[in-house]
């Protein structure tokens, strides 16, 4: 690990990859700030323009524009009780409180402190776990793959936002539209209903771009967000030694349940946001202070999500399988280089893995210089209308689709996609595990083909296996687990009915 590092620092402290760290920690802190915009959007649109660095550095820079944004999202949050970002949604019930009571100061203090303590954590993390996890990958056959892939699908699939079988459906569609092209093995044309331009499938820059930057766009300005939000000023950035002392252990709980969620697949960081918060009211000597201005209900939530954003690199690095839409993002960003995410990635492309572990410190380091010092400029970038902020993403995502194979029709599949998305979010259907599908759908299909012609066609490989029947387990659990209530829910209103 300590070569690995060593190596890591060489490469993130080259003059490129610091200045592509800069840039995505930047960008990441602003759009954080930014109501509708997020890291998804702002990858997605920033996907098309990787082409031309190096592996390294796009990782670098699209890496710090996500955990950036974490970063973000809690300044708004605190100061106009508007979340950024969806894993600062906590954050608005006690900072915003404490902004009211004249402390908006030592609230952004306390969130920056513990997103950075919690960022260094999750990257050592990091940097232990994912080469074990990945030697442990290593042992993994066709049927482990396919296993764990379809765990990671439903677990996406039924814990997001809204009903189990709306989640289903979304991940099944983006499979299938991942099989739209030529069957590598036969040759057959699938889905392309006798168009060539299909034959080599539907470019995953193009569906990301207008799934989520065009259907966001056309949904945010709808809702008319162009509004005036008072300011509340900012004091002191200096927390009082009380307020320092309540904080400690929030921050470390915080960080631990954000090292746990984001290794899971399909949970991410706004699900530990919300854990920590809970875990800190049942903590609490007097919980009867959350929601009206307790400082651990700005900590812990903090420390969480952002804790989370770093470790949820390591299943997607070391084991192809993203935890989120926005790794899913990352993993087709390695793709696009041509590197093919798993276990090999350490061993094949160590300047790839230890640089961007390294690049995760020095940009936790960049975030605290930016966030707390220059507060005052980032919320005077609030005052943007949206209204001039959209049309130049709108411009910049038309123009990335374009430029992959000058091909307008490109463009014009990015805007179908864009409505269906508009349409599919109206419908309260969740967009991840459609792009989790998208992307791990080629992967499932091989896998299960490969398993299958090892075993002569027997099916019972995937349950031959520990390791495939365990994962198998876990997601059939997990559906379990998430149906029962519904269908006692269901049972209870029939009765009633009754």
């Amino acid at each position: 690990m300590l070569d690995g590092l060593i190596l890591g620092f060489q490469v993130a402290f080259s003059l490129d990859n610091l200045l592509y760290c800069l840039i995505g920690v930047t960008l990441g802190t602003f759009i954080g700030m930014l109501p509708g915009v997020g890291p998804l959007v702002t990858i997605a649109v920033l996907l098309p323009m990787t082409y031309g660095l190096s592996p390294e550095a796009s990782m670098i820079m699209l890496a710090g524009i996500y955990y950036g944004a974490s970063y973000g999202g809690s300044s708004t949050a605190i100061l106009v009780n508007l979340p950024g970002e969806s894993s600062s949604v906590v954050t608005c019930i006690d900072g915003y409180q404490m902004a009211r009571r004249g402390r908006a100061g030592a609230a952004l203090a306390i969130a920056a402190i513990g997103s950075f303590v919690a960022g260094c954590i999750g990257t050592l993390a990091i940097a232990l776990f994912a080469p074990m996890l990945g030697q442990m990958a290593l042992s993994f056959g066709a049927a482990e793959y396919a296993s764990l892939i379809i765990m990671a699908l439903v677990a996406t699939a039924v814990l997001v936002q809204g009903a189990i079988v709306k989640g289903i459906l979304m991940a099944l569609l983006g499979i299938l539209v991942g099989l739209v092209g030529m069957d590598l093995n036969s040759g057959v044309m699938r889905f392309t209903f006798g168009q060539q331009w299909l034959m080599e499938g539907i470019d995953f820059v193009v569906v990301a771009v207008g799934m989520f930057a065009f259907s966001e766009i056309v949904r945010e300005l709808r809702a008319g967000n162009d509004v005036d939000h008072g300011q509340i000023k900012v004091d002191s950035l200096m927390p009082t030694g009380e307020e320092l002392k309540q904080s400690v252990k929030p921050i470390l709980r915080g960080t631990g349940v954000g090292l746990f969620f984001g290794i899971l697949p399909g949970i991410g960081s706004t699900v530990s946001s919300f854990a920590s918060y809970i875990l800190e009211q049942r903590c609490a000597k007097d919980p009867s202070r959350f929601g009206k201005g307790a400082i651990e209900g700005v900590a812990g939530p903090e420390s969480a999500n952002n804790a989370a954003a770093q470790t949820s690199f390591i299943p997607t690095l070391t084991l192809g399988v993203p935890g989120s839409a926005t790794m899913a993002l990352m993993l087709g960003a390695l793709m696009i280089h041509g590197i093919t995410p798993g276990p090999n990635v350490i061993t094949e492309r160590p300047t790839l893995f230890w640089g961007l572990v390294a690049s995760m410190w020095i940009g936790n380091v960049l975030l605290v210089i930016l966030n707390l010092p220059l507060i005052r400029l980032w919320t005077s970038l609030l005052k943007v209308p949206y209204s001039w902020l959209y049309p130049i993403i709108l411009i910049l995502s038309c123009f990335g689709i374009y430029t992959l194979s000058n091909n307008a029709m490109d463009v014009l599949i990015g805007a179908g996609f864009g409505v269906f998305g508009y349409l599919v979010l109206k419908l309260e259907f969740s967009l991840a595990p459609f792009i989790l599908g998208l992307v791990l759908g080629p992967m499932l299909e091989e896998n299960i083909r490969r398993a299958l012609l090892i075993s002569h066609g027997d099916p019972m490989t995937f349950l031959q296996s520990p390791i495939s029947a365990t994962f198998l387990a876990c997601g059939a659990g997990l559906l379990l687990l998430m149906l029962v209530p519904t269908v006692q829910r269901n049972k209870q209103h029939l009765e009633q009915d009754a």
